[in-house]
């Protein structure tokens, strides 16, 4: 699966919920620009850019064709945070099980970047959309690399506190768990 356009027109998921049906007022350019800030020039500079539904049901449009199997998406509108993302094949299919509420077992190393930072979000629950006095609310989302492992054993002894400075697990015990690794800012 190398882009979301393959994607069942379906309610995308709580991530992409609040895009539909959202006023795209960005240019085109302006799209491109804020997918590309996402992630290093070495990984953005010939990714594909894919632009988020414009309306529930809607596919995916490309905007720039890519040849480095990597899909950079501009900010979520309709979003609180500037929450542009690129992500390798592996996370692709990990955003697909996710957003469709699907089982999923990596099979390989995949990585995602953040380098603006994103939306608030819950540290122990995939689907909360807001804070609860259980689910570890990260009220502000730092630049991060996101690291998916083919073993979730792996992940074990790594520390769970987002608050440690450092990487940690999220979304443990869950199909969707991953590696949070905090990030310099990157200014494009």
């Amino acid at each position: 699966m190398n882009n979301l356009v393959s994607l069942p027109r379906v309610a995308l998921g709580l991530m992409f919920a609040a895009t539909c049906g959202a006023t795209l007022a960005a240019t085109p350019e302006e799209k491109i620009a804020s997918a590309m800030s996402a992630a290093p020039p070495s990984v953005s500079a010939t990714a594909t850019i894919m632009d988020w539904p414009a309306e529930e049901g809607a596919d995916m449009t490309e905007l720039r064709k890519g040849d480095n199997g990597w899909t950079c998406l501009p900010d979520m509108p309709a979003t609180s945070g500037n929450d542009p993302m690129c992500l390798d094949a592996t996370w692709m299919a990990w955003a697909h099980a996710w957003m469709n509420k699907l089982p999923l077992t990596n099979t390989s190393m995949g990585f995602g970047y953040m380098l603006q930072g994103g939306t608030p979000e819950s540290n122990t629950d995939p689907y909360a959309t807001e804070p609860t006095d259980s689910n570890e609310w990260i009220s502000e989302t730092l630049p991060h690399l996101m690291i998916l492992v083919p073993d979730n054993a792996m992940l074990e002894d790594l520390p769970t506190d987002h608050t440690n400075g450092g990487p940690w697990v999220m979304w443990k015990d869950t199909p969707y768990v991953h590696i949070m690794a905090p990030m310099p800012a990157y200014q494009p």
